[in-house]
């Protein structure tokens, strides 16, 4: 085992990766002589050469589209987009050719691509800079969608994601690429569509992914301190999701409560709440809570945007109103 960083385990991933099979390249912007704009492919470009690692213009919808038009004709493109926002200009083909193709092509062609990059909020960068995009992709058939919350899940995650021959949309966080934690030097995989029981427990079960699962990790260790026992789930991937865990905790627990960075409309924890209700009914000792940003455009003033972020106070106190407890 030895330490690293979020954007040295992104790195190693597609390195490890890459060594192994040519059809294998990288493209984005900044990605080759600036060594990634959050430096997740510092070192590629001299291992690799320019072939292989490749900086593109300011022209999303265009890299896109070649990356789409590679992987149809045996490649296996990695498009790193500065941020998922940005992919909104290249978003018709991701959507419409990406996720697509193999359908409509009667299965002649596959589409083995990874799509990865920043999502939701990283601090005071304004509404079109703060979106959290993981449900968009989730309610495309066609597409799989991982958003990992440590260096461990995103390594063995991204990994697995090269090799599939279907295209995954691979979400990572701008303040999750400083984050260390103690990596394996043996090669591992992680399966996708498998969530992770971070902790365990036994009152309430407690779901959520990405960054904001170190705020559900707080809240249980606080929690736990006052005699509450909460079992949190990490999802690791949104599509498909692991309804199977879940559910498991939920029929133990008899209690959810589902924390997640995005707007209420229309979200995974919508998603969630709907297929708990519907097989798991019976089992619920109290009504489900989630805990989302409001439904607003993030604010760019520091003090409006952490009232609009989730906090951790809100956390443990819908947990507490899911057992019946006053705050």
């Amino acid at each position: 085992m030895a330490e690293y960083t979020f954007r040295e385990v992104i790195a190693q991933a597609m390195s490890e990766e890459m060594r192994k099979d040519e059809s294998i390249f990288l493209m984005g912007e900044e990605v080759a002589e600036y060594n990634g704009a959050y430096k997740a492919s510092k070192g590629m470009l001299d291992e690799f050469g320019a072939k292989r690692v490749i900086d593109t213009p300011i022209a999303e919808l265009g890299f896109t589209g070649i990356a789409v038009g590679a992987a149809m004709n045996g490649n296996r493109p990695i498009v790193e987009y500065m941020t998922f926002n940005f992919a909104l200009v290249g978003i018709d083909q991701i959507i419409n050719n990406a996720a697509k193709i193999r359908q409509m092509s009667g299965g002649q062609w596959n589409c083995p691509i990874v799509f990865r990059g920043p999502t939701a909020s990283a601090g005071q960068l304004g509404a079109t800079h703060s979106q959290a995009f993981e449900n968009w992709y989730a309610n495309i058939p066609g597409l799989k969608v991982v958003v990992p919350s440590n260096p461990y899940d995103a390594k063995g995650l991204l990994k697995t994601a090269i090799q599939d021959n279907d295209p995954v949309i691979f979400m990572e966080s701008e303040q999750m690429y400083g984050d260390k934690m103690e990596i394996p030097e043996e090669e591992y995989y992680l399966p996708i569509g498998k969530a992770d029981i971070k902790k365990e427990g036994t009152d309430v079960t407690l779901v959520s992914f990405g960054k904001i699962m170190k705020l559900a990790i707080q809240a249980a260790e606080d929690l736990a301190k006052e005699g509450i026992s909460v079992e949190v789930i990490d999802l690791r991937t949104v599509r498909p999701l692991d309804f199977d865990t879940v559910l498991a905790s939920v029929k133990k627990t008899n209690r959810l409560v589902i924390l997640e960075e995005a707007w209420p409309f229309g979200s995974v924890s919508s998603e969630i709440t709907y297929m708990v209700q519907q097989k798991a009914f019976d089992y619920l000792d109290a009504p489900i809570k989630r805990i989302t940003t409001p439904d607003a455009p993030a604010p760019y003033s520091a003090a409006l945007f952490a009232d609009w972020f989730p906090k951790l106070e809100k956390v443990k106190e819908e947990i507490k109103k899911a057992m019946y407890v006053k705050s």
